[in-house]
């Protein structure tokens, strides 16, 4: 198969590449500045053979930021459309591994994130492309969900209407050592002494290990069983946030007393927090209101239908903490 992937420069297109290259697919990637793909992805000269095979990286240079098998990248922005004609050319599955979150978006991520997926659907209705796989995020079973989820599903939506063998999987928060959420709960860990919990700590969710998200993803380009549908996809482990938090700082050799607060106080709490973990509080308060619902999944038809077996959440945190060290320093450890 001929392969799109667009979000190459990123955490989970990066991640993807060699696990599609081991299934023996042509990968293309796409981004809007193909110099912020990392120039062991664009020229074969600047990688030694030895790293072209992701098996044989060592464990301590295994970061898609650093090391990745070699690809083409082609130019094209999907929120204008240019260049996504010329980049669908010939592409057999197209991945929407993108979101719209930055904080130069102003606050208007849902109708940025709306016109990137109708120019890209488009685009590979216009190319033939047979299938379109987008990662989004889980949804409240009831009431509305935040701005961030709700823009998820719109895009999803779009998508899916594309071509009717497309899927879309859907993931709560992802345990990884690049993972944006998992380091900011490490961070918020590491960093406060006393934790503060908002009146959601007790909402519940389901983390799934960032190697079974690849896995999910990888097989999910063509398994014919999963062509037009929505999928759940999540971690074995029901926890609460506070849960997740214990075990996390339990993972990190550390105790951190709580403080509950009977009020959810999202604004405030998402600012001080972002402040805290040196992120972006545009994207951390959309982020943490989706914290305000349980986010479970519908059911297991994924694992069933991919075949996957899947990591526990203490597993998938201590690998994401080892590989986090490989290549940085964790204070509190």
């Amino acid at each position: 198969m001929r392969v799109l992937l667009t979000g190459v420069s990123g955490y989970v297109g990066g991640a993807l590449v060699p696990r599609l290259l081991d299934d023996g697919h042509e990968l293309v990637g796409v981004s809007r500045d193909p110099s912020r793909v990392p120039a062991a992805s664009r020229d074969p000269s600047r990688v030694p053979t030895a790293l072209r095979d992701p098996s044989r990286v060592p464990a301590a240079l295994r970061d898609p930021s650093r090391v990745q098998p070699v690809l083409p990248v082609r130019r094209a922005d999907l929120v204008t459309g240019v260049g996504l004609r010329e980049a669908m050319e010939g592409i057999d599955v197209a991945y929407f591994l993108i979101h719209s979150m930055e904080a130069s978006a102003n606050g208007a991520f849902p109708a940025r994130e709306r016109t990137a997926a109708e120019n890209f659907a488009a685009a590979a209705g216009r190319a033939g492309v047979r299938r379109i796989v987008y990662l989004g995020g889980l949804l409240p079973a009831q009431g509305s969900p935040s701005r961030h989820l709700a823009s998820r599903l719109a895009v999803e939506e779009i998508l899916l209407g594309a071509s009717p063998s497309s899927v879309a999987l859907r993931a709560s928060i992802v345990i990884g050592a690049r993972s944006r959420s998992f380091r900011f709960l490490v961070r918020l860990v590491e960093r406060i002494r006393v934790m503060v919990l908002p009146a959601w700590h007790n909402n519940r969710t389901q983390p799934l290990d960032e190697r079974d998200m690849i896995e999910f993803l990888a097989r999910a380009a063509t398994a014919p069983e999963v062509a037009g549908l929505s999928l759940d996809i999540a971690g074995p482990d029901v926890l609460s946030y506070r849960e997740m938090i214990e075990r996390i700082a339990e993972a990190m050799l550390i105790y951190r007393p709580a403080l509950r607060v009977p009020l959810s106080v999202t604004p405030v709490a998402s600012r001080v927090a972002a402040a805290v973990a040196g992120e972006d509080p545009e994207l951390i308060e959309p982020l943490m209101e989706s914290l305000e619902t349980d986010l479970l999944a519908r059911d297991d038809r994924a694992r069933q239908l991919l075949g996957m077996h899947l990591h526990s959440f203490e597993r998938a945190v201590d690998h994401a903490l080892r590989d986090w060290e490989a290549t940085e320093e964790l204070v509190a450890r």
